[in-house]
C-alpha cells in the first residue's frame, strides 16, 4: 500500500549538484517545521553534505534523522538517506566533475526507492547538464532521463504557476535544430500528454490548449516559414477531431503581450526560450517544472544551479517550496481522479459480495 494512503506522503528530494544552491534551498525550506504537517521528506544526499551546508549557513537548528533504509523512516522529522559514505570535497560555486557525479548518485538512489514503493513523489534540486554526463547519464536534463528511467513513451516539460501553464515541444535543443522536431506527430504527442495531464493531474474538465507558431507572426500565411501550414495546423486539426480543445497557431509575441494565455488552461510552445522567457517574466506566484507523462509525480524549481550565489546563503527557496506543494497537490488530484473514474458497476458487485 502506498504511504500516501496510510500516512502523509513521503517525498523524495534529490540534492542536485552538491556545489550548487540545492542543499541551501532544501535546508531553508525545511527549517520551517510547518512543512512537516504536509509530507515526510527524504533527502537523497549524505549526512556530511548536509552538515557542511548546515554549518556554512549557520543553521545548527536544522535537525534530521539519518537513514540507510526505510525501516528507520521518521514521519515527524526530515530524513537524510545516505547515498554515499566517502569523504567528498565540496566547493560551493564551482562547476566540476564531483558535483555531477554525486548528483547522479542521489538521483539513482531516489529512483530505486520510488520503484520499490518507498516514496510517493519526487522533487529534484538543480543539476548542471554538462558535468553530470556519463555512460549512465547521456541526457540533456532530468526530463528525458526520467522518461527512460520509468519507461515512458514520451514526457512533457510542463512549467506551471498560478496564472499559466506552458509546455514545450522541444526542450534543450539548439535553435538551429528546432525546426526538424516541429512535426505533426511530435505536436500531437505533446498535445495528448498536456490534455491528459490537465485532466488527471490538475483536475480540469475539457481543458483549452493554445498552440504557438514556430516562426515570427506564426509564418504570415507561409511568407516567413511554412511549418505552421505543413505541420502545426494539421496537428491542431487532427487533435480537434479527436476531442482536444486546442487552438492556434498563435504568434508568440502578441499572444503573451496581450495576456491571451489567461484564456487557456495550457500553452504549447515550440521551443525552450519561446515558452520560458514569457513564463518566467509573467508567471504569478512561484513557477515550477513538472514532468507530465510519468507514472510517478516529479517536480522541480524553475531555476538552475546558480553557481554564482552558491555557498553565500543568498538562494531563495520559494520555487523549491512550491515544487513540493505542487507535487503534493498532483498526488492528491490523481487519487481524486482515480476515485471519480472508478468503475461503479465493479464497486457495486464487490459491495454485494
Amino acid at each position: 500500500m502506498s504511504n500516501i494512503q496510510i500516512n502523509k506522503p513521503v517525498i523524495g528530494i534529490t540534492i542536485g549538484d552538491i556545489n550548487s544552491i540545492g542543499a541551501e534551498i532544501i535546508i531553508k525550506t525545511f527549517l520551517d517545521n510547518r512543512m512537516m504537517e504536509f509530507c515526510t521528506p527524504v533527502i537523497f544526499a549524505s549526512n556530511k553534505t548536509i552538515n557542511f551546508y548546515r554549518k556554512l549557513m549557520n543553521e545548527n537548528n536544522f535537525n534530521y534523522q539519518s537513514i540507510k533504509d526505510f525501516s528507520r523512516l521518521n514521519h515527524k522529522q526530515v530524513n537524510v538517506y545516505n547515498c554515499w559514505e566517502e569523504e567528498v570535497q565540496i566547493t560551493p560555486g564551482v562547476l566540476n566533475e564531483t558535483g555531477g557525479k554525486y548528483a547522479a548518485k542521489a538521483l539513482d538512489a531516489a529512483i530505486k526507492c520510488i520503484k520499490e514503493g518507498f516514496i510517493d513523489g519526487l522533487v529534484t534540486a538543480p543539476i548542471h547538464k554538462n558535468n553530470i554526463q556519463s555512460a549512465n547519464f547521456n541526457y540533456t536534463g532530468h526530463t528525458p532521463f526520467l522518461r527512460d528511467a520509468f519507461g515512458a513513451d514520451d514526457v512533457l516539460m510542463f512549467m506551471t504557476a498560478d496564472n499559466m501553464r506552458v509546455g514545450l515541444l522541444t526542450e534543450h535543443v539548439p535553435i538551429a535544430e528546432v525546426a526538424k522536431y516541429v512535426t505533426k506527430e511530435n505536436i500531437l504527442d505533446k498535445l495528448y500528454l498536456m490534455n491528459d495531464s490537465l485532466v488527471k493531474d490538475f483536475g480540469i474538465d475539457n481543458p483549452r490548449i493554445a498552440v504557438l507558431g514556430l516562426n515570427p507572426h506564426a509564418g504570415d500565411e507561409g511568407l516567413i516559414g511554412r511549418e505552421e501550414i505543413t505541420q502545426i495546423i494539421p496537428a491542431i486539426n487532427h487533435a480537434k477531431a479527436n476531442g482536444i480543445l486546442c487552438f492556434g497557431p498563435y504568434s508568440a509575441d502578441a499572444f503573451f503581450a496581450r495576456h491571451m494565455y489567461e484564456q487557456f488552461d495550457g500553452v504549447l510552445a515550440m521551443y525552450h526560450d519561446q515558452g520560458l522567457i514569457p513564463f518566467k517574466s509573467l508567471a504569478i506566484g512561484n513557477g515550477i517544472n513538472y514532468t507530465a507523462g510519468l507514472d510517478i509525480v516529479r517536480t522541480s524549481p524553475d531555476h538552475g544551479t546558480a553557481f554564482d550565489i552558491a555557498g553565500k546563503n543568498l538562494a531563495d527557496p520559494d520555487s523549491f517550496r512550491q515544487a513540493i506543494f505542487t507535487c503534493l497537490d498532483i498526488l492528491e488530484q490523481r487519487i481524486r481522479y482515480a476515485e471519480n473514474t472508478a468503475n461503479p458497476l465493479k464497486k457495486t458487485v464487490l459491495d454485494s459480495e
